[in-house]
């Protein structure tokens, strides 16, 4: 089985690995959080010193990193560091699974196949739920056959594949989707007080709505008023699942993108403003299904 270099080991990287671990790709890690490292390491991953220590002789590479600066960093080098196409082999797969800008991802993906390598910006969605489970959903940009390699070591973390595009098309398409999420979770959660302010049971107008034109994928899995749905962070404290924080890093991507080809989007730049108003408020670290505490009268 092929061996994998697996770089960033945050809430989502490390369960991908451990699932890659499971089906039996031998994974070689590195993060810059040594417990992170020695966490894979006990489950059967050879750690590793640095990133390029990682990546030699692996066959594939997989990173998981904050931001573009980041992957722009670890891919081709900065005034600190040597990238990984200036030292691994050209036959070498590289995956960066990241959400950053599309513009950064397009950049590095150019240069990786200017020097003959596969490339793929491979986003996910789906959570730390789903990075658990194995169930999650890759969206790809690269050229056809690239995507087509990635496919056996993404279907070791995933359920779902979409080719989004070419370069830098998988991170716009997540871009939309998450800026879309924000949007329906603000709209869901602002409708479900409504109807708690006026003497509803949210769980009945939830299934009202659920089988009506207000029907969406929050309703239906993922209610953020507390006690209508089991297993989702609402009805535990707003713990785990997808911070406030990192829904407002994404909607700040959403904005740059529209500011670069000038689209109009006033309902996500709305959305970013409740979400960092929230995330202010020491929410960050909740999910971002907590959105609902901005607008309940029964604030804790």
């Amino acid at each position: 089985m092929s061996t994998v270099a697996f770089i960033g080991l945050g809430n989502m990287g490390l369960p991908m690995a451990v699932n890659l671990l499971h089906k039996g790709f031998h994974v070689r890690a590195f993060d810059l959080v040594p417990e992170a490292v020695a966490a894979l390491e006990a489950k059967g991953a050879v750690a590793c010193r640095s990133a390029i220590d990682a990546a030699t002789g692996a066959d594939v590479v997989v990173s998981m990193l904050p931001s573009g600066k980041h992957s722009r960093a670890l891919y081709l080098g900065d005034s600190d560091t040597t990238g990984l196409l200036q030292t691994v082999s050209e036959d070498t797969l590289l995956i960066d699974c990241s959400t950053i800008d599309a513009a950064t991802a397009k950049e590095v993906s150019l240069a990786a196949e200017a020097k003959g390598f596969d490339f793929v910006d491979a986003p996910v969605s789906g959570g730390t739920a789903g990075a658990a489970a194995g169930t999650l959903t890759f969206i790809c940009g690269g050229n056809v056959a690239a995507v087509e390699r990635a496919k056996i070591v993404l279907n070791a973390m995933g359920s779902t594949i979409f080719h989004a595009g070419g370069p830098g098309c998988g991170q716009t398409a997540k871009i939309c989707n998450n800026m879309l999420l924000s949007i329906l979770m603000a709209g869901t959660s602002e409708a479900l007080s409504l109807g708690i302010d006026n003497g509803l049971d949210p769980a009945v107008l939830s299934d009202i709505m659920k089988a009506s034109s207000g029907a969406n994928w929050a309703l239906d899995k993922y209610n953020p008023c507390p006690g209508v749905m089991v297993s989702v962070p609402s009805s535990n404290g707003y713990q785990g699942g997808f911070m406030v924080d990192l829904m407002v890093k994404d909607l700040g991507l959403s904005q740059e993108t529209a500011q670069k080809s000038r689209s109009s989007i006033p309902m996500g730049a709305l959305a970013q403003a409740l979400f960092v108003s929230h995330g202010r408020k020491g929410n960050g670290r909740r999910d971002f299904s907590s959105i609902f505490e901005l607008f309940s009268n029964k604030q804790t």
